[in-house]
């Protein structure tokens, strides 16, 4: 991420980010508020209610049948810490695409695991983030089932991240292998593949500050094993609150499906106007844009400026090693016309 926005003095709005752009669900955070006052008591072990409102989000119609596959994380990064030190040990591999969140290969090596390339099918792990965070590649579901059970071994742990999958629209449950609980069964039984879908909830509902995620088992019984490896009380009571009531707010989404595409294609617009040497990658759904500006001293310099202005971006050099790339997150024209302000100095 850039510059920690607590040390920028004129600070407006942080682009480093890919949460939604609405902001904080307003009901949720109030919920929130008013679960403060319950900070004398343990949060419930077991995250009810709101590991069965959760459930009932994912599969409205099977929420009491997939509920024994779904367990709840302080994160995403408890959840992949724990799902990775589970996996046969051995080789590690990424999705295909130029680069991807980096907390998998992090987790990994600190497992033990050794990193090795895309197409290498002996890898006892496969960590693939869909659609990807930075570089906004897409895999439909079809295409992701095909890609699994063509590229792994028998023995294989696969973890598809889906954290950004929401953004896709009202049909994003169709298009996930969340509900994919038949395929995901059979390959496991009869190819030993183990699939696990993991979300981290802070983006898509812009909470990161609480730490929320989720992951579906393979099946009940791995899901016990995982559970039994994780620490007590590992959601808060002010993140559980948050999720029961974030779960039933439907016009967020909405407002959400409808704003981000407007949002993203405004933002395309005025770079491709102002900088049409540059190219924009990534799918029009999503709450970032990931730009290369072909230059390391443009993008170095696009870097400063953002931060000088108090709309700070989200370098690519750093972590992934890809220095003439940046990321921008979507977000109102009002305010992204003062980010874009200050990188229009490099147009002249």
């Amino acid at each position: 991420m850039g510059p920690d926005w607590r040390n920028i003095g004129n600070f407006i709005e942080d682009f480093s980010v890919t949460t939604n752009g609405l902001g904080t669900p307003a009901n949720a955070l109030e919920a929130a508020r008013r679960a403060v006052d319950e900070i004398s008591h343990y949060p419930p072990a077991d995250f009810e209610p709101a590991l069965t409102h959760l459930a009932s989000f994912l599969w409205p119609e099977q929420g009491d049948t997939y509920k024994p596959m779904l367990l709840l994380g302080n994160g995403a990064s408890e959840l992949i810490d724990l799902v990775i030190r589970q996996a046969k040990p051995g080789k590690w591999r990424p999705g295909n695409t130029v680069t991807q969140y980096k907390e998998y290969e992090r987790s990994a090596k600190a497992a033990g695991f050794t990193t090795t390339d895309a197409s290498d099918a002996s890898a006892s792990l496969l960590c693939m983030v869909n659609p990807t965070n930075p570089t906004g590649d897409y895999m439909s579901v079809e295409a992701m089932k095909a890609y699994i059970e063509g590229t792994s071994a028998p023995g294989t742990t696969v973890i598809v991240d889906e954290s950004m999958q929401p953004w896709i629209g009202p049909h994003w449950r169709h298009d996930s292998l969340i509900h994919q609980r038949e395929w995901v069964a059979r390959i496991s039984a009869e190819k030993g593949v183990h699939v696990w879908v993991m979300t981290s909830w802070t983006k898509i509902w812009s909470c990161t500050g609480i730490r929320l995620g989720s992951v579906v088992a393979p099946n009940p019984e791995a899901l016990l094993e995982l559970k039994a490896k994780q620490v007590p009380w590992s959601v808060n009571c002010v993140a559980l609150a948050f999720l029961s009531s974030v779960v039933h707010d439907e016009a967020y989404l909405a407002s959400t499906w409808e704003l981000t595409p407007q949002w993203n294609k405004a933002l395309r617009t005025e770079l491709n106007i102002h900088f049409p040497s540059w190219t924009v990658h990534g799918e029009v759904y999503l709450s970032w844009v990931w730009v290369d500006t072909h230059d390391v001293e443009t993008t170095t310099e696009a870097v400063r400026l953002a931060s000088a202005a108090g709309t700070p971006v989200r370098s690519a050099g750093p972590g992934y090693n890809m220095p003439t790339f940046f990321r921008i997150a979507v977000r109102d024209p009002k305010v992204t016309n003062i980010l874009l302000g200050s990188l229009r100095r490099l147009a002249k």
